[in-house]
């Protein structure tokens, strides 16, 4: 049997295959941030009975978003939205993490209460755009977080911690990677402080282990998981020794015994596969001997790479996004070995049904044929 499809376990679940549907943001959300019946659809296409799922990156605080159309648990009034999301993966076996997030520098001010400014760690130039009603703009120059903002953070992450609970989610995925509000903490290219959220390794992942172990406070450990993305370049990142950093961010998250540590390769950027660098699954190999737990791997991943990966040891479940967007059915189609479809990449982000919830089952196909 393929080591894709034996069982596994995550946390305090056990899934009957390896193959995960990848947090994806699709930026589908109604007004509000609030999901809809569509994005219910969506996530009941992608779900296969003993299936761990990863919702899209999810806003924690009304600052905290970078693309119109993303869906939020900062307001009670998001919880019914996703309601429809999880009752709808549940119905056809399938479990769902949520994964929350805060854009920090990545925005605009179009996304902003009140037109303000982005916040971060620190005032550093930086490139990349946002999505916002005007299209893509470039991000607004952000300003600096203070300290008090920073613990009301840790709590907004909390707070949707515990809507998430109430939305009917399985567990809670924190995303610390992509050039995101945790990544720029992380690395020094963006965190320039010299407080106690500055300089050191233990100062720099400060916010992260406190808002990881604030989230494992509502859920406990073995329903909260970490993403990273050691050696990621997305949004502008860089840092002077990646190697120690992720090392030591990866090390303090092995003593949180949580459900598992997410890692994409830093082959990819973004969305898009980077051919210039290693195509190698370095971070997980690398990463593997510092964490004792269930590691899931993700980025650029194919059915012969992911069952390698796998059975080398280096992680325990794979996360794919591209080909699950295109392939609704993909842990049947790994699982037989059948053709995959296409991806249409300008119906990514945004927009309706078209290139979200039309892309054919494999039976449809045989079927139309």
């Amino acid at each position: 049997m393929s080591t894709l499809f034996t069982s596994v376990k995550v946390g305090s679940y056990e899934f009957s295959h390896r193959v995960v549907l990848a947090p994806l943001t699709r930026m589908r959300a109604e007004k509000g941030a609030i999901p809809g019946p569509l994005m219910a659809e969506y996530y009941a296409q992608r779900t296969s009975p003993g299936a761990l799922l990863i919702g899209e990156a999810t806003i924690v605080a009304a600052n905290g978003n970078g693309y119109l159309g993303a869906p939020g648990l900062y307001d009670d009034s998001q919880v019914p939205g996703w309601r429809l999301v999880t009752d709808a993966v549940h119905a056809k076996g399938g479990k769902i993490f949520l994964q929350l997030y805060h854009a920090g520098r990545q925005s605009n001010a179009q996304l902003q209460p009140d037109g303000g400014r982005p916040v971060g760690p620190s005032e550093v130039p930086h490139g990349g755009v946002a999505y916002t009603e005007a299209g893509w703009v470039p991000n607004t120059p952000n300003r600096a977080l203070e300290i008090h903002e920073i613990e009301a953070l840790v709590e907004s992450f909390r707070g949707a911690a515990q809507r998430g609970k109430l939305a009917g989610f399985d567990g809670v995925e924190l995303h610390a990677a992509n050039g995101y509000l945790f990544d720029q903490f992380l690395q020094d290219g963006s965190n320039k402080r010299t407080d106690i959220y500055g300089g050191s390794f233990e100062n720099r992942a400060r916010f992260l282990m406190d808002a990881t172990r604030a989230v494992i406070s509502v859920w406990g450990s073995g329903k909260v998981a970490v993403r990273l993305g050691p050696r990621g370049s997305f949004g502008d990142m860089s840092d002077s020794d990646p190697q120690g950093l992720f090392t030591y961010v990866t090390s303090e998250l092995d003593k949180l015994d949580l459900a598992y540590l997410h890692l994409i390769e830093p082959r990819v950027l973004g969305n898009v596969e980077d051919e210039s660098k290693d195509q190698r699954p370095v971070a997980t190999q690398a990463l593997r001997k510092h964490y004792r737990g269930t590691i899931i791997a993700a980025g650029g991943f194919t059915r012969d790479s992911a069952q390698a990966i796998i059975a080398a040891g280096d992680a325990d479940l794979v996360a794919f996004g591209r080909d699950f967007i295109a392939n609704p059915d993909l842990p049947e189609r790994l699982r037989r070995n059948l053709p995959l479809n296409a991806y249409d990449r300008p119906t990514f982000f945004g927009g309706t049904e078209v290139g979200y919830t039309d892309y054919r089952f494999y039976s449809d196909e045989t079927v139309a044929a």
